[in-house]
């Protein structure tokens, strides 16, 4: 790993890098088959790993690496932060790191939580002194301060990850890597490490973030690469990287923009038909700012489906979600259907939506958590929102302004005691 001096370098840059792996044909699994065939020579096969993988991360970027298992994500992010070599190309990295790749590594389990938290703070980079005197901070942000005398081999794997990520984000890093082990933690954790994530960001520091979770890729992510088979297949805006990973899941091409026919996902279920109305129920293709909003969509089923889940998200000209919603949050389960049913979801929503043009994606999928995809419907639907003036946000919030001489106020701003001038 080389480290770069110029100023105008990218603080992470891969360059054709290529990683394999040498996998034995046939294991000695006991001391018996050892001795009786001492000169046994085991046969290697070489598993490749990263194929000749480039990109550049710019500094202060959120970037996502998804991928199948298999593909290599977690190999490339322990080729950055340099527990593993590379057979060729090369990898330039500026500024302090952070890891958070494995859960538990560097931790004794015998020893409690303030010596794991010191000792780690140390191999990290810090000086003695400054572990210690992290160790509260590191504590109380891991919600760990009832079990900071357990030994850690008596912690749970949230705990442990929780400690393990405090840990890494009390380092004064430059680069953040993490994996995907961030999803061992409660969901109540896990939003608490993306609102250190999104600080982290606001400070101008870079992360590198492994994840199968499409929804935080789209959510947090500035870029994203896509690697299939050691290789990369593709970069650029998170959501073009989800629908590639879909496409690649599924084995089969994502719907152009109007085209039903080629459609992502099981076809266990079908979106028949989606459409906007306004605040009278009237179908629509441009709604006016303040007025309700509902988007619908008709589903067919061609096998029986229990309790099937619908997701809405509002991409605008840029792709980006602007609106999230989520049939899965309902209390209730959405029922049984069968062959040949059809059921209709709505989406309502006050349209706060700035002036410009809208594009619905909806996605239907099975029960549970993944991408248990049955349809996935884009592109041949959208609308226009209207209204007086753009004022520049993503959605145009109702504010109350307002400018007054208030008497009273200024009468007591007067007679507050005016601050002496400090010495220069």
């Amino acid at each position: 790993m080389v480290v770069s001096e110029s100023k105008h370098v990218p603080p992470i840059v891969a360059d054709a890098v290529v990683k394999s792996f040498r996998v034995p044909e046939e294991r000695i699994h006991t001391l018996k088959e050892r001795v009786l065939h001492p000169l046994r020579r085991t046969r290697h096969e070489r598993f490749p790993a990263l194929n000749g993988v480039s990109f550049e991360v710019k500094r202060g970027e959120f970037f996502g690496i998804a991928g199948r298992n298999g593909s290599g994500k977690s190999t490339l992010l322990k080729c950055l932060a340099g527990i593993y070599g590379v057979d060729h190309g090369r990898i330039w990295v500026k500024g302090r790191l952070s890891t958070f790749i494995e859960l538990g590594v560097g931790f004794n389990p015998d020893l409690a939580a303030k010596d794991n938290v010191v000792m780690n703070g140390i191999m990290m980079g810090l000086s003695p002194r400054e572990a210690r005197a992290r160790y509260d901070e590191v504590i109380d942000f891991a919600e760990l301060r009832e079990f900071e005398e357990l030994k850690l081999k008596n912690y749970s794997s949230g705990m442990h990850v929780r400690l393990a990520f405090s840990v890494a984000i009390q380092v004064d890093a430059d680069i953040l890597l993490i994996d995907e082990v961030l999803a061992v933690g409660d969901a109540a954790f896990q939003q608490k490490c993306f609102d250190v994530f999104n600080r982290m960001r606001d400070e101008g520091r870079t992360i590198v973030f492994v994840t199968h979770d499409m929804g935080s890729l789209n959510r947090f992510c500035h870029r994203a690469l896509l690697l299939e088979r050691g290789s990369a297949v593709y970069m650029g805006d998170p959501h073009e990287v989800a629908d590639r990973y879909l496409e690649i899941n599924f084995g089969r091409q994502a719907a152009p923009p109007g085209d039903s026919d080629v459609r992502v996902g099981d076809g266990e279920a079908r979106v028949v038909e989606a459409w906007v109305e306004d605040g009278r129920g009237q179908r629509c293709a441009a709604v006016q700012q303040g007025q309700q909003i509902c988007i619908k969509a008709l589903l067919r089923f061609a096998v029986q489906v229990q309790d099937p889940e619908a997701s809405l998200y509002v991409l605008n000209d840029e792709h980006r979600a602007i609106v999230v919603a989520t049939s899965a949050r309902l209390h209730e389960a959405s029922g049984s259907f069968q062959a040949g049913d059809e059921a209709l979801f709505s989406f309502s929503f006050e349209n706060v939506l700035a002036p410009g043009r809208y594009t619905p994606l909806l996605t239907l999928s099975h029960k549970g958590v993944g991408v248990d995809l049955m349809d996935r419907f884009e592109g041949a639907l959208s609308f226009v929102v209207t209204g007086a003036e753009a004022m520049g946000g993503v959605i145009d919030l109702p504010v109350d302004v307002s400018i007054s001489r208030d008497q009273k106020v200024l009468a007591e701003r007067s007679s507050d005691p005016v601050p002496e001038e400090l010495p220069r």
